[in-house]
C-alpha cells in the first residue's frame, strides 16, 4: 500500500468547496473522471457507512472515520461492493482493506488549497495519478463557477 497525494489551490471560500465536494449533484460531475455516473449512498456525518457507487452496482463501502465541516474528511474504505453485494471479507479485500482517503480543505487568502491523500495499491498508481488531476480540475471549476455566482 502506498500513499498519494493530490492538491489544488480554489479561488472560492472552503464552504463552497466542501459543500461541492459532497453535493450529490456535484459529486456526480467531479467524480465522472473515475467513472461517469458515479454516485453515493449516505451522509458525510463521522461514523456513517457510505456507499460509493458507480451506475452498475459496483463500487466502495466506506465508513466516515471523522467529518469537520469545511475543514477536514477521512473516508476509511471497508470493502469493494460488486453486483450490490458488499465484501469486506474475501482475501483480495483483506490485502488493501482498511485504507483512507482525506480530504483537507485549508483557508488560503480568499482562496482554498484541498489536499487529498489516499491510500492505495502500487498496481492503482498510473491509473490514479492520471485520473484525480482531473477530477481536481473539473471540481476547481465548479466551485470557482459557484463562487462567482452564488445561485448555481
Amino acid at each position: 500500500m502506498k500513499r498519494f497525494q493530490f492538491s489544488t489551490l480554489i479561488q472560492a471560500p472552503r464552504e463552497v468547496v466542501w459543500e461541492t465536494v459532497i453535493g450529490p449533484v456535484t459529486y456526480r460531475i467531479w467524480t465522472a473522471a473515475f467513472t461517469e455516473g458515479s454516485y453515493f449512498e449516505g451522509t458525510w456525518a463521522k461514523g456513517e457507512r457510505m456507499r460509493f457507487l458507480a451506475p452498475g452496482g459496483q463500487g466502495m463501502v466506506s465508513e466516515i472515520a471523522e467529518s469537520r465541516p469545511h475543514e477536514f474528511i477521512s473516508i476509511k474504505h471497508l470493502g469493494e461492493i460488486k453486483d450490490g453485494v458488499e465484501d469486506t471479507e474475501s482475501e483480495a479485500v483483506r490485502s488493501w482493506a482498511p485504507c483512507f482517503e482525506t480530504y483537507t480543505f485549508t483557508q488560503a487568502g480568499d482562496a482554498t488549497e484541498l489536499t487529498v491523500d489516499m491510500d492505495m495499491a502500487e498496481s492503482f498508481e498510473e491509473y490514479m495519478t492520471g485520473v484525480w488531476p482531473k477530477a481536481l480540475s473539473q471540481l476547481k471549476a465548479l466551485c470557482e463557477a459557484r463562487a462567482a455566482n452564488p445561485q448555481t
